[in-house]
């Protein structure tokens, strides 16, 4: 159990956590958490396409995120990152639209420094950032869609309203969309090397995903299937579609969703949020 409130101190809210006080979770503690999500990925996206991020009135008056920059992408995959920033930045304004007076603000995000850990946690690079090219953009874009698409499927048998259902059932297939393109791309160009480490993108990916699976559960798959008896391939089978065996999306409590943004500890804020997601989860 997970539980963060906004009118609590961090410390506070761990003491509720282990004291074991939770309070019953309503479909909106639940689009809160979505909204979450939705504000690190529409900042993500808008500020790597058009330079800036989420006004004031989207951010419900958070303060936004910190260490994004107009990324420098061709024109070719400009033309793909315009449409999922447009699609999280509406998703922004579907949430808060739901949610009413209810809707929390978007956090301290940050989408600078967070991805230079993770590079250097992943695969013992120094500098990675997502803004520099193609490939690091689709880099930095992989590491939170797959987890947007299990968080989504695991909320879902949660939810009681059928309209607060109709929309989550409308944007969970769209950021699986997001996600399987992001995946394809990186596919393609799976031999390529990430300047300047010298590591196949393939492999590249997969220590993203074994980080990710050590945080939450195991619950990821990289984008190709490993040789059965563990030798280097040129190239590799495909694996675009991570599912656990039985053609089912993986599904992820909040717990394992926190454990994976925060950096590791679902109990300590970090990492894409600084400072914590703001509302109430468990």
């Amino acid at each position: 159990m997970v539980v963060l409130k906004l009118s609590m101190g961090f410390a506070a809210c761990v003491a509720v956590l282990f004291a074991g006080t939770a309070v019953a979770q309503t479909d909106n503690d639940i689009l809160n958490f979505a909204l979450n999500l939705e504000c690190l990925e529409a900042e993500y996206y808008s500020n790597a396409v058009y330079g800036y991020g989420l006004n004031s009135s989207t951010l419900g008056s958070g303060p936004g995120s910190v260490g994004g920059l107009k990324a420098n992408l061709s024109p070719d995959l400009l033309k793909i990152a315009t449409e999922l920033a447009n699609d999280e930045i509406n998703h922004v304004t579907d949430l808060r639209e739901l949610l009413g007076n209810d809707a929390v603000p978007c956090p301290k995000m940050d989408i600078g420094g967070s991805f230079t850990s993770l590079g250097k946690a992943a695969n013992n690079v120094d500098g990675f950032f997502p803004y520099n090219s193609d490939i690091n953009f689709l880099l930095g874009a992989f590491l939170f869609e797959d987890v947007g698409v299990t968080a989504f499927h695991g909320a879902t048998p949660l939810l009681v309203s059928k309209s607060v259902l109709n929309t989550i059932a409308g944007i969970s297939p769209v950021e699986a969309y997001h996600a399987a393109i992001l995946r394809t791309l990186l596919y393609q160009k799976g031999s390529d090397m990430v300047t300047p480490y010298n590591i196949r993108v393939w492999d590249f990916v997969q220590g993203f995903s074994n980080l990710r699976g050590k945080a939450g559960n195991g619950k990821d798959q990289g984008i190709v299937v490993p040789p059965a008896d563990g030798r280097d391939t040129a190239y590799p089978f495909a694996n675009l579609v991570p599912q656990d065996g039985q053609g089912l999306a993986f599904s992820r409590t909040p717990y394992e969703v926190l454990a994976i943004v925060y950096g590791g500890n679902a109990t300590q804020p970090g990492t894409f949020y600084p400072q914590g997601m703001n509302g109430y989860f468990r």
